[in-house]
């Protein structure tokens, strides 16, 4: 499983989208409606990619406000980014989108990153929490502060960025806690509640706003 995802995954760019649709213009696939500097579309991208799932990545842009759109809000009533058109089939929410993946296109080496034991996938449930409540709200603020802000021209808030660094920075001392007994989140094996993680785990260590002597270099060693 650790060569299917390894942390070179955070390095998907536009040529690696490029690169699916060259593999397979004649087919029939999926399309991923997001927008490629959003770190949710990533996250479905890397899941997508990791499974070797062919899809066409169909740019909303963000900065021309093409999500506030009344048709692309009839598909994605939030108006964010990203969804999926699998067929005919709407679905939206990366992490939602992510487990839809695996569930249909799991392949061998792949299909423990869902489990069907209740024990392991109730400690997949926990995970997959940890990374929605604990992390992902500090990591969205600093990257709001650090790189979204900036794209749009607006002034970074110094001290709301700095209460978010604070934040997680103390919740990456329970990640450290946790990931000295076991692998991963979950356990000892990977599954997408780490997986989770990646968009903004790249984004604020690439800023050098947090540390983690165990989840920084979690992928990067796989």
């Amino acid at each position: 499983m650790a060569s299917i995802f390894t942390g070179r995954i955070i390095l998907l760019d536009r040529h690696c989208y490029l690169y699916a649709l060259d593999d397979y213009r004649n087919t029939m696939v999926l399309k991923l409606y997001g927008f490629l500097p959003a770190t949710c579309t990533r996250r479905a991208m890397i899941v997508c990619h990791g499974l070797g799932v062919p899809y066409e990545l169909v740019n909303v842009d963000l900065r021309t406000g093409a999500h506030e759109d009344p048709e692309y809000r009839k598909k994605h009533p939030f108006g964010l980014v990203p969804y999926i058109d699998d067929d005919g089939f709407i679905l939206f929410e990366s992490r939602a989108i992510c487990r839809y993946f695996v569930r249909k296109y799991a392949k061998e080496g792949t299909k423990g990153l869902l489990h069907g034991d209740p024990r392991q996938e109730a400690l997949f449930e926990q995970a997959a929490s940890i990374e929605a409540f604990n992390f992902d709200p500090d990591a969205v603020g600093i990257c709001m502060e650090k790189i979204f802000k900036p794209l749009k021209g607006l002034p970074t808030n110094e001290s709301r960025m700095l209460e978010h660094v604070d934040g997680l920075s103390s919740k990456m001392d329970a990640y450290d806690a946790m990931l000295g007994n076991q692998k991963y989140l979950a356990g000892e094996n990977l599954t997408l509640a780490d997986l989770f993680h990646v968009p903004y785990i790249a984004a604020v260590t690439r800023q050098g706003s947090v540390r983690s002597s165990r989840v920084d270099p979690m992928w990067r060693d796989e």
